[in-house]
């Protein structure tokens, strides 16, 4: 009687769940004399999860975007809708699916709801894609992925056949380290390739982490490189989490130019702000954030943010 008991009692009970995020902030900015405030609705995550057992679940939500008008205006894409197979070491995602490319470095960072990690703010890739992505964690030390991918991200539907092939591995010497090496490759009219370095470390005090990527014939153009490098620390005390970070995003200067090929979007950004969480899913951060362009003449922008994200 009792082994009939204790085998109903560990019975797996499908299950599912609704889930929402919000992003949103209202901050003032100021540049060569002028100011400019606005109340901004970034970003807004609704979807539904569920586990059909111990190894299969599934994950569809919609990501509610601003295109960046300045206005309340939204566009809804499908940033998840993917099957995932889990046992033991082994995770196999098909389907519209989250990347590898910068996933933990975003973890690390920690402030998606305040400011994109780095590789998703320059544009490097997307964050999510069609496709499919296995993931083996070999042992405590050592895990590797591998994609293969539309290459589009999720706001485009695959339209040819060329698809973005990519891999990496993350090495845990011990616990709270991690350090990461990434690569994809997807080829058209000229090869792209993205080749990035990644080391952090994360406890419940305090965070940091250092990653570098560069990126040969960005969105196939011929010879158009661009790296860049990005570092980032956080301290945790109680309710409260002090945090800073440095961007550095620099473009090659084409034969029988003078100026780097994306220049207008080159230069650096500092931020630095001060975390609170009053109770949990809840996140309001005052910050400062810093932008100093390369392109000469063009004046550089600071803003004070107080940024909220909900999360339930």
């Amino acid at each position: 009687m009792f082994s009939q008991n204790e085998k109903e009692t560990d019975a797996f009970k499908p299950s599912g769940k609704p889930f929402a995020k919000i992003f949103t902030n209202f901050h003032t900015d100021f540049s060569d004399g002028k100011t400019f405030s606005q109340f901004q609705l970034t970003r807004a995550y609704l979807g539904y999860q569920y586990k059909f057992s111990k190894h299969f679940s599934a994950k569809a939500n919609l990501d509610f975007g601003n295109p960046g008008t300045g206005k309340l205006e939204m566009v809804a894409f499908v940033k998840n809708a993917y099957v995932s197979y889990h046992n033991k070491g082994l995770k196999v995602q098909f389907g519209l699916i989250g990347t590898t490319m910068f996933k933990l470095q975003e973890t690390i960072w920690g402030n998606r709801y305040m400011y994109k990690s780095f590789q998703d703010q320059y544009s490097f890739g997307s964050s999510a894609d069609l496709g499919v992505s296995v993931t083996y964690q070999f042992n405590k030390f050592i895990a590797a992925d591998v994609s293969v991918l539309n290459g589009e991200g999720y706001k485009k539907l695959e339209n040819d056949s060329v698809f973005k092939y990519a891999a990496g591995i993350t090495i845990t010497p011990i616990k709270n380290l991690y350090f990461r090496a990434y690569y994809d490759y997807m080829n058209k009219d000229f090869a792209q390739q993205s080749i990035s370095f990644f080391a952090g470390y994360q406890n419940k005090s305090w965070s940091a982490g250092a990653e570098y990527i560069k990126q040969m014939n960005h969105k196939f153009a011929d010879g158009e490189d661009y790296d860049g490098y990005s570092f980032y620390v956080s301290y945790n005390v109680k309710k409260y989490r002090i945090y800073g970070r440095y961007d550095y995003a620099t473009s090659v200067t084409l034969p029988n130019e003078t100026d780097p090929w994306n220049i207008s979007n080159d230069g650096q950004v500092l931020i630095a702000g001060v975390q609170y969480t009053p109770v949990k899913g809840i996140k309001i951060s005052p910050n400062y954030q810093l932008s100093l362009p390369a392109k000469s003449g063009v004046p550089s922008t600071s803003g004070a943010y107080l940024s909220l994200e909900i999360n339930y």
